[in-house]
């Protein structure tokens, strides 16, 4: 009776050790972004609406660039993008730099670079500091292991909050949304040949461990990833 006692207790001891260890992952586990309690707001540079290329020379030079050297951007050319991208241009209605569907406006903007995950608030333009984690590697990954993610300067993820269209659209707020996001890449394709940069638009990642990698809300999904830094060529 001893003996299967005995038994028993070690096989029990033993699952449970198992158990402990498949539910607590060593430091090779997937890494979550840790939210900060406080996070910090950064006031950005106010943003120029003078540049010294045309539009039609913009338009000509843009091309894909998936090769980009190590170097930072500075505080100016990140305002700059993230103005072109969703700034607002008309502070009486609240109009921003690319069109929505009755001026809903359901996208969002991440900014991952090598100092952090960053969130663009257009009103006051000014980013509030999410985590001071590099996960641009992690990003690469969940892009299916794009080394130009990685070596960007940074990347702008576009989240996209759908129900804040379809309430008033139905089914049909889903295109507009994703028509919205493809205004707000071209303004930083665009803007990022003004200011002598590159970037390329990347559609091919896994959308959950991109939500997950930056903590996004539930009703934020990630739809677009532009990586932006200068091109080696």
């Amino acid at each position: 009776m001893f003996g299967k006692n005995l038994w028993l207790f070690s096989s029990l001891t033993l699952i449970i050790l198992i158990t402990f260890s498949l539910g607590c992952p060593g430091k090779e586990g997937k890494k979550k972004m840790k939210t900060k309690v406080n996070p910090k707001e950064i006031k950005l540079p106010s943003p120029k609406t003078k540049g010294k290329l045309s539009l039609e020379e913009v338009i000509l030079k843009r091309r894909s660039k998936r090769s980009f050297l190590d170097k930072r951007l500075s505080g100016e050319q990140i305002s700059q993008l993230l103005w072109s991208a969703q700034g607002i241009t008309n502070p009486g209605l609240g109009f921003r730099s690319a069109p929505s569907a009755g001026a809903t406006y359901p996208l969002e903007l991440y900014l991952v670079s090598a100092d952090g995950v960053f969130h663009y608030i257009p009103e006051g333009h000014k980013l509030i500091e999410l985590s001071s984690l590099d996960l641009r590697p992690s990003l690469a990954k969940a892009c299916l292991g794009q080394s130009w993610v990685r070596e960007a300067s940074v990347n702008i993820v576009i989240a996209a909050i759908y129900s804040r269209t379809t309430d008033g659209y139905g089914q049909r707020g889903i295109m507009y949304v994703h028509m919205e996001a493809g205004h707000v890449a071209q303004n930083i394709l665009l803007q990022a040949v003004a200011l002598e940069l590159g970037g390329v638009p990347i559609g091919a990642f896994i959308e959950e461990e991109v939500e997950k990698l930056l903590s996004l809300p539930e009703e934020e999904k990630a739809i677009y990833i532009i990586p932006v830094g200068y091109p080696r060529e």
